[in-house]
């Protein structure tokens, strides 16, 4: 089973990127090189009882892949995740189906990515403070990462644009990352992060709602042109 499923990735993915640190522009010498890709599953594949998996981890190392179905869903939620795949500027495989799909990325933004972005950044903020007030200690990677995602959910509802490469900040979040900058500040940072974003977010350039009809036109076309592939 997990050698079809990796035979799927490495014969069906129209897009592999490199996302993380690297993408973000953050790395080290010591980072790992995190790979996210979309596959198309063979549409014959889908009309018997067992489905193609939604999402394959490898077969590489720090390797995960979404079906395609399964990417525009989370990718209509806004799901910064997903979002970051589709706009890192580190692409390792394009094919034409792949340019197709970032041809329509736009179609997936919306101000759904007010509430996605700072559900997360908030989520991440409660758990370092309930963190710290048991044991003392603070995850500064994660609030690295916290000011990162606020900064990138009120960048996306100004601009239209996902932001993933953060490097002209790195000094300021490899400097958080490495516990070089008080607790204090860094949650005055988050709470100015936090009102940018509302204010984005009240001003955004994004529609209410993603263009779900762009988006359904461009999957039937990848399952019409599915029909041809072979299924082994």
């Amino acid at each position: 089973m997990l050698e079809e499923q990796h035979r799927l990735v490495l014969e069906h993915s129209i897009l592999s990127v490199v996302v993380g640190s690297r993408a973000y522009g953050l790395s080290g010498p010591a980072s790992d090189t995190d790979r996210r890709g979309v596959f198309v599953a063979p549409t014959r594949l889908f009309w018997g009882l067992d489905k193609p998996p939604t999402h394959v981890d490898g077969p590489a190392e720090e390797q995960f892949s979404w079906e395609v179905e399964r990417l525009c869903t989370l990718a209509l939620t806004a799901n910064p995740t997903v979002l970051e795949c589709l706009w890192s500027p580190l692409v390792e495989k394009l094919t034409p189906t792949g340019e197709r799909l970032l041809a329509v990325r736009g179609a997936f933004l919306s101000q759904r990515a007010a509430e996605t972005y700072g559900r997360y950044a908030a989520d991440q903020f409660a758990k370092l403070r309930s963190h710290r007030e048991r044991t003392g200690e603070v995850r500064w990677k994660q609030a690295m990462h916290m000011l990162r995602l606020l900064r990138a959910g009120a960048h996306v509802l100004r601009t239209g644009e996902v932001l993933v490469d953060v490097s002209d900040e790195r000094e300021l979040l490899l400097s958080v990352k490495g516990g070089e900058v008080p607790f204090a500040e860094v949650s005055a940072l988050a709470e100015r992060r936090s009102a940018e974003l509302d204010a984005a977010a009240a001003d955004s350039v994004l529609p209410a709602e993603p263009d779900r009809a762009a988006v359904d036109a461009f999957l039937v076309g990848v399952r019409e042109e599915g029909l041809g592939s072979p299924v082994r």
